[in-house]
Parts: C-alpha cells; structure tokens; sequence
C-alpha cells in the first residue's frame, strides 16, 4: 500500500475516499494520514470524499440504553457536525452509486484546482471559469 501512495509525492491536489458506510472507516483514515506523514505528503492540498452514504446504516439507540454506542449509533448528520466539520481539509459526502452530491464534489474539486492555479501562477489567467454542468 505505501508503494503504492508514493506516487502521491507528485500530485497536486490528494482526493481521499472513505468509504463511510465501513465500521471502521475512521482507522482506515488514520492509516493513510500515517501513511502520507511517513513520504512526506501530508502537507498536500487534500479534499475529503466520504462515500457510499447510499450504504450508510443508522441504528438508533434506544433512550434507556446504558451501554456504550458504536458507530452504528452516529447518524450521517451526526457524523457531519463531529471533527469532519472541524477539518482543514474541505469535505464532502456523496453516492457513487446514485450521483448524489456530486456537483458539489465537482465544484470542491475545480475551486481547489483553481487555488492551487492562481498560488503558483497569479499572473496567467488561462483556467477556465467554471460553469454548471446541466449533465450528471
């Protein structure tokens, strides 16, 4: 897995996909944050992409319950209000499997295309403005 993540050493912009609806999605992320630290990569613009909120299950707990939750207790909105909301990194939440989000995915991806742009050539305005894609 590193070898393959040393090719993120010459990237621009990381897209980091979680799969939410995984149990333990939170350690899969700490591996690649590991990961990234170790080949001197997490220093990178990065957007985070939670997907598969389309498998994504919620199992309320009920009020008189006294044991510990797990992640099957969070809701998705739940999830979103947690350190996701408080990350440096700009986050989303889609389905790939129903397109839903996506157009805010594309608009995150193009806007830090665009910073990353402008940062390293402020004087060449050869991006292209981006325009609603009436497509999906």
């Amino acid at each position: 897995f590193k070898l393959t993540l040393d090719e993120v050493c010459e990237v621009d912009l990381l897209i980091h996909v979680v799969y939410i609806s995984h149990e333990s999605f939170e350690d899969h992320i700490n591996f690649v944050n590991e990961i990234l630290q170790e080949i001197d990569a997490h220093q990178k613009p990065m957007i985070m992409v939670f997907n598969k909120i389309d498998d994504f299950t919620y199992e309320k707990k009920d009020e008189d319950d006294l044991m510990p939750g797990s992640h099957k207790n969070i809701s998705l909105e739940e999830w979103k209000k947690t350190w996701m909301a408080k990350s440096k990194f700009p986050t989303v939440f889609i389905s790939a499997l129903t397109k839903e989000n996506f157009p805010e995915m594309k608009k995150m991806i193009y806007d830090e295309v665009h910073r990353i742009h402008i940062s390293r050539f402020p004087y060449n305005d050869l991006l292209f403005e981006y325009f609603e894609d009436d497509e999906e």
